[in-house]
């Protein structure tokens, strides 16, 4: 995992996140949830032989004492917290790292493990949105849906290429796992809702946004409404950042602001978006939010509290946040 002239966290340095959330999981379900190693084979899709062996090597290396005393163990705990708090299927949280590259490096990357086991040999569409975190879960992936599969991207693109532009990520996932892909050839936001109306009268993006709506597996990010946000940037937001922040908005999730409860704003930007509305979204088997960073805080809980994921990559210090500030 390790890159050069990349910082990499202490408790990540000689073992892969996978494998080390694998042991974890395992680990926390046997000793502190008290499931049998059946269960924990069933709900891992591992073998039980795997989850014996694990768990007498936790007891022949010395990790089993009072508590587990391995890497991961606290951010194990905190996500099985969280899933329970916020009614959530599954959560990943990975250790908080200084670097904010790699902090977003390793949530992407723990998003992919998410994924894999859920993708894996199946025939299902694949929705992606956009981001930088977004751009580094194909990293993570360990295994191929079969040859039906295809990869849409949610959201319309940006006019400048950034590596987390939506076409780019969706590129990313598309060659990665070997199918097809969709596009939405359109800018995130029109001018005006008439616009956009207008947009959606070629019948090719009409097609890419009905693909959007049946994608059984959908990985999205969220943005702040500071003005480091990569949202904030295109000129439109910037025009009306002031007016989206007064009409309540903490955050937006496909381009769509919402407030502290996750309820779109009412505001004629969220009329304008090309993109899979968010309601769309939370219909979805599998909707999962990759995002971390306390500046993006406000709007991982709203989009948590409005319910449209039900999984959720994240870090230590968002995950701690999570709990303290329902």
């Amino acid at each position: 995992m390790k890159e050069h002239n990349e910082p990499e966290s202490p408790d990540l340095a000689h073992e892969d996140f996978d494998a080390l959330d694998e042991r974890a999981r395992v680990g926390w379900y046997y000793f502190i949830a008290g499931l049998t190693q059946k269960e924990i084979a069933e709900r891992l899709d591992i073998t039980r032989l795997k989850v014996n062996r694990v768990i007498g090597q936790m007891r022949s290396d010395g990790l089993v004492k009072i508590e587990l005393d391995m890497p991961l163990i606290s951010c194990r705990r905190l996500a099985e917290q969280v899933a329970d708090a916020y009614g959530l299927k599954d959560v990943v949280v990975v250790p908080d790292v200084e670097n904010y590259l790699l902090q977003k490096r390793l949530i992407g990357e723990a998003a992919g493990t998410m994924v894999t086991p859920l993708i894996k040999g199946h025939d299902l569409g694949i929705g992606i949105g956009s981001g930088r975190t977004l751009s580094f879960v194909v990293r993570g992936l360990s295994a191929r849906p079969s040859e039906g599969s295809w990869v849409v991207g949610l959201i319309g693109g940006i006019t400048r290429a950034t590596g987390s532009n939506s076409f780019d990520v969706a590129t990313k996932m598309a060659q990665k796992l070997g199918v097809e892909c969709h596009y939405l050839t359109a800018p995130i936001f029109c001018a005006s809702a008439a616009a956009r109306d207008a947009l959606l009268l070629i019948d090719e993006l009409t097609d890419v946004l009905a693909r959007t709506e049946i994608a059984d597996v959908a990985l999205v990010s969220c943005g702040s409404v500071d003005e480091a946000s990569s949202l904030t940037q295109v000129r439109v937001i910037k025009d009306h950042l002031v007016d989206i922040i007064a009409a309540g908005a903490v955050g937006e999730i496909l381009g769509c602001y919402i407030d502290a409860e996750g309820r779109p704003v009412d505001h004629f930007i969220n009329e304008t978006i090309i993109a899979l509305p968010p309601d769309k979204l939370k219909l979805k088997p599998c909707p999962i939010l990759v995002s971390g960073g306390m500046r993006k805080f406000a709007a991982i809980r709203a989009i948590l509290r409005g319910g449209y994921v039900n999984r959720l990559a994240t870090n230590e210090e968002v995950a701690r946040a999570l709990l303290e500030r329902r």
